[in-house]
């Protein structure tokens, strides 16, 4: 299951399950991802086998109720010391920095762009965090609207919208967000939700063939990475992948 914080931004929400949260269900590539309230529901949907659970029980309780083959801490949070993945699981695979293998997870997964990126680690950490977003169109941090509050996001605006630079986009508290620069609404935060200064509210793509929605390059080299891990702890078991 995925264990995600009810009311967090995510602006990316076409590129990940996020409206599961708001919706009940989210469709990614062709896959359902279904918000479930309680273990019994949880326990119910992987029998049938026909979404991913979305939850937002404490993860705590999860470990308690359901004892997992295999965990994958893919949150990457920034500044925080990732947990023992070896004592949730007879697998546990970390995506990022702060993950060490041998330390504090089985195998590790690199993140980072370059060569190596969703490359399966097991005898090195991943690359500690380095520079800013990927530059689309040669557009870097400048293509962001970032909260200059915390509080209560609003938007009428809908993802995947074409924008003008300057074009108001919501509204945060007494703020007004506009559009960064011009292009298609690539990232944009549910209405409503709450947020923390300093948060991603808005993304504009300027490509000519923006992506709003499925996999980006990215996640897809990471995900990859992940089933490679799993393919061989399958051939191998944990102890030797």
């Amino acid at each position: 299951s995925t264990s995600v914080r009810a009311g967090s931004p995510h602006a990316r929400r076409g590129m990940a399950f996020t409206d599961a949260l708001f919706d009940g269900c989210a469709m990614l590539e062709g896959v359902a991802a279904r918000c479930l309230a309680d273990i019994d529901a949880v326990q119910a949907c992987w029998k049938l086998a026909a979404a991913i659970p979305i939850v937002t029980l404490d993860e705590s309780l999860l470990a308690a109720a359901i004892q997992f083959d295999v965990v994958v801490d893919a949150t990457m949070k920034r500044n925080r010391v990732p947990a023992d993945l070896r004592q949730q699981a007879r697998l546990g695979i970390g995506l990022g920095p702060g993950y060490v293998p041998g330390h504090n997870c089985h195998v590790a997964i690199e993140t980072q762009w370059g060569a190596a990126l969703g490359q399966v680690l097991h005898n090195r950490p991943a690359a500690e965090r380095s520079g800013g977003p990927r530059a689309l169109a040669g557009v870097t941090r400048a293509r962001f609207a970032i909260a200059p509050c915390a509080g209560i996001w609003q938007t009428t605006a809908v993802l995947g919208a074409d924008v003008q630079a300057g074009a108001t986009v919501g509204q945060l508290g007494e703020h007004i967000i506009h559009a960064p620069i011009a292009g298609q609404l690539r990232g944009l935060a549910r209405a409503g939700v709450e947020v923390l200064a300093g948060q991603r509210l808005v993304e504009v793509d300027p490509r000519s063939e923006p992506q709003i929605v499925g996999l980006g390059e990215r996640p897809l080299a990471i995900a990859i990475g992940v089933a490679e891990a799993l393919e061989t702890a399958g051939r191998m078991g944990p102890a030797d992948c």
